[in-house]
């Protein structure tokens, strides 16, 4: 019994998300705790292995020349995630349902059957390049004493200032993005920016990725905010 009263009493676990770096994500773009911009390019890949010998090289060479021009620092991640089709394999299951054609409800069934053999001989991995390019800026520099006392008079004149520096700031960000996506291209590889929605479930999954299959996000444009 003390036990119970124990656990009844003991406060709630805070949110996880109160340690994570990201303050919001607006404008198609992360908005750090820290006043910092970033955005996030998903990017393709090239079959390097395939590739002959001179192609390699002018590759490689095209490459370096990009890490050489730049003057901040990229960031680039690779995700591997199994690979999850049951949404492809029930839509193929309510085709063969409603098939007419005796053979060609045989051959949706055999392909279906085909992938769950597939899949049942091991995992399958697919993999997404992102490279994450930053800007700071302006925004790490400190108020001064007159500025934060006008914003404690005035928390309007804060949040326009606010919004302000945020425009500056993604102004600047799109001029690296545009820069990045340039130099890629330069490799043969070719690159998006992931927009508000991309983001915010981006970030989703890599947070939840054993919910994130189950449980999906709804778009932000049809979410109502009390």
């Amino acid at each position: 019994m003390p036990e119970k009263n124990k656990l009844a009493g003991s406060k709630p676990s805070q949110s996880t998300q109160r340690y994570l770096d990201i303050a919001e994500i607006k404008d198609d773009t992360v908005v750090l705790r820290d006043g910092g911009t970033r955005a996030v390019l998903l990017v393709s890949s090239i079959n390097f292995a395939l590739k002959g010998e001179d192609e390699q090289n002018a590759i490689i060479q095209a490459y370096v020349s990009f890490l050489n021009s730049l003057s901040f620092p990229l960031q680039i991640v690779i995700q591997s995630r199994n690979l999850n089709i049951d949404g492809y394999l029930t839509k193929l299951e309510n085709l063969e349902k409603e098939q007419t054609n005796e053979l060609l409800r045989l051959q949706i069934a055999d392909y279906r059957a085909f992938l769950r053999d597939l899949l049942d001989l091991g995992e399958i991995m697919t993999k997404k390049f992102y490279v994450a390019v930053p800007y700071s800026g302006a925004n790490h520099e400190k108020k001064k004493f007159w500025e934060r006392t006008m914003d404690a008079i005035s928390p309007a004149r804060a949040i326009n200032l606010s919004q302000k520096k945020f425009n500056r700031s993604r102004d600047e960000l799109m001029k690296r993005v545009d820069f990045v996506i340039s130099g890629l291209s330069s490799i043969g590889l070719k690159s998006v920016p992931l927009d508000t929605q991309s983001l915010i479930e981006l970030f989703y999954n890599t947070y939840n990725p054993e919910v994130a299959d189950a449980q999906k996000l709804a778009d932000i444009n049809k979410l109502r905010v009390e």
